[in-house]
């Protein structure tokens, strides 16, 4: 059974620890990994100067991101939960903004996606340090924007009505397992943003 976040030690030694079970770590890392993957940016294009493209890996530069240079076809409403407009009166200065941030923006929240679930697949003793925990509880966030905007939630009052009309589903029925993993995912985040606010 799983035990809610908890802050331990002090100073450096500061850790923030939570017990999962196998089956537990396993739906969250996969869920983390599946979110990782629809933000991941499409590799970009082969240019064909390999020094060059090794002499600038991981550098940003302010280039266009990949996502914007390729033709995706229609963007998923999660990408808009997770990358939302930066000005919806303009949008053009909102596309702008979204060329030339959209691609470091992704790559922070794949990063903090794909780090948090290698840490769920370890031990039923799920220890974070203070960026790990950061980075955890982004990649919470996150996971709950995506499950929500899937679900159709966009209020609390959303939630309320899905709650009351999961009372008369099956047991078998996907709609309730995934209104669980949301419950389950916003009682994680709570416990790490207390942990993390404890003074």
């Amino acid at each position: 059974m799983a035990k809610a976040f908890r802050r331990t030690g002090r100073g450096a030694d500061r850790r923030y620890v939570a017990t999962l079970g196998v089956g537990e770590r396993d739906v969250v890392a996969t869920v983390m990994d599946q979110v990782h993957d629809l933000l991941e940016p499409p590799a970009p294009p082969d240019t064909g100067d390999a020094a060059f493209d090794d002499l600038v890996a991981g550098l940003d530069l302010g280039a266009e991101p990949a996502s914007s240079t390729v033709d995706e076809g229609p963007r998923d409403p999660a990408l808009d939960r997770l990358l939302p407009a930066a000005n919806r009166e303009d949008p053009e200065a909102a596309a702008e903004f979204r060329r030339l941030t959209e691609g470091g923006l992704r790559h922070r929240k794949a990063s903090a996606l794909a780090a948090s679930a290698e840490l769920l697949r370890g031990t039923d003793r799920v220890e974070l340090d203070a960026p790990q925990a950061r980075a955890f509880l982004t990649a919470l966030t996150d996971v709950r924007l995506v499950l929500g905007e899937r679900l159709g939630l966009r209020t609390d009052e959303d939630l309320e009505v899905m709650e009351q009309m999961a009372t008369s589903l099956d047991e078998d029925d996907p709609l309730l397992h995934a209104l669980a993993l949301y419950d389950f995912l916003t009682w994680l985040q709570e416990t790490l943003a207390e942990a993390l606010l404890r003074r």
